[in-house]
């Protein structure tokens, strides 16, 4: 650096610690006592400022830090484990802070920069997000053992007239609830009542003390039930879909390797075909159902 602009430097910098830090003549520039005092002090900050930014290049490149991340309830087991086991092999050096968050509990922490990446439910409102690709898993019916209807191959939608439904709080995924509702008046199934339940446990409850029914994908885990039965669906007119998302130019190394990771676990399962899409499903301009 030219004498003048490192001369300048020194001066601001005395002038912001309030101690003369060199001695200057005509002939030489010698250290004051209180500037060997700070010297100690000024390397170590420096050793300091290097050590952080190398900790930042590490986290910029996704190799260190904290990772805020969510799955939704109705994720199995299997592939929660997938997808930890998957992400501390890409990304060993990175703290992940999983939660399970509904779709609308995630779409919030989005919003608020209060979460890194999350897996979604669709239909739901994906403006200003990031996706990954969106899986379909498709829903069949779950009904008590005895039950009429076990004995088919397939049940078509419109034979569950005249049981209950039990489904998921609308608060977890209001667009969901509403498009899955919506197709089951359009193939002739308009349930008896809708009882809301979420744990495996309660909605077991539900399947052999009521006649109801509720839907689920052929792998959960309250499928192998040996009193429930599971039955695929005539046509499969319903699915579960979901994608990894992130807020728009928040996707780093970090938040891509959960994303491909979490992807790939739901990918095990996921139903082939054209509803294997990159791309976002949008909401319905208005449910068609009511309740």
């Amino acid at each position: 650096m030219a004498q003048p602009p490192l001369s300048q430097r020194i001066q601001r910098l005395e002038r912001e610690l309030g101690v003369r830090l060199f001695e200057r003549s005509s002939r030489q520039v010698t250290i004051t006592k209180g500037g060997t005092l700070l010297l100690d002090e000024a390397r170590r900050l420096l050793d300091r400022s290097e050590a952080l930014m190398a900790t930042a290049r590490r986290i910029q490149d996704g190799h260190s830090g904290l990772l805020r991340a969510a799955l939704p309830p109705d994720i199995t087991g299997e592939t929660v484990a997938g997808a930890l086991a998957g992400f501390q092999e890409r990304r060993s050096g990175v703290e992940l802070e999983l939660h399970e968050l509904s779709t609308a509990e995630q779409l919030a922490r989005l919003a608020s920069h209060d979460l890194d990446v999350g897996l979604i439910r669709h239909p739901s409102d994906v403006s200003g997000l990031e996706l990954g690709p969106v899986l379909r898993h498709e829903l069949g019916v779950l009904l008590p053992h005895d039950a009429p209807l076990a004995r088919r191959e397939t049940v078509p939608l419109s034979a569950l007239t005249g049981y209950d439904l039990i489904l998921f709080p609308r608060a977890q995924a209001p667009a969901v609830h509403d498009d899955l509702l919506t197709t089951c008046a359009r193939h002739g199934y308009t349930p008896t009542a809708v009882r809301y339940g979420q744990g495996p446990s309660f909605t077991r409850g539900l399947l052999l003390s009521w006649r109801a029914i509720t839907f689920s994908t052929r792998d959960a885990h309250h499928a192998r039930d040996p009193d429930l039965t599971w039955r695929p669906l005539s046509g499969a007119p319903l699915a579960l879909r979901h994608s990894a998302a992130w807020s728009r130019g928040r996707g780093d190394a970090a938040v891509r390797a959960f994303a491909d990771t979490v992807t790939e676990a739901l990918a095990l399962t996921a139903a082939p075909g054209p509803d294997l899409t990159s791309g976002p499903l949008h909401l319905r301009p208005a449910a068609e159902y009511w309740i």
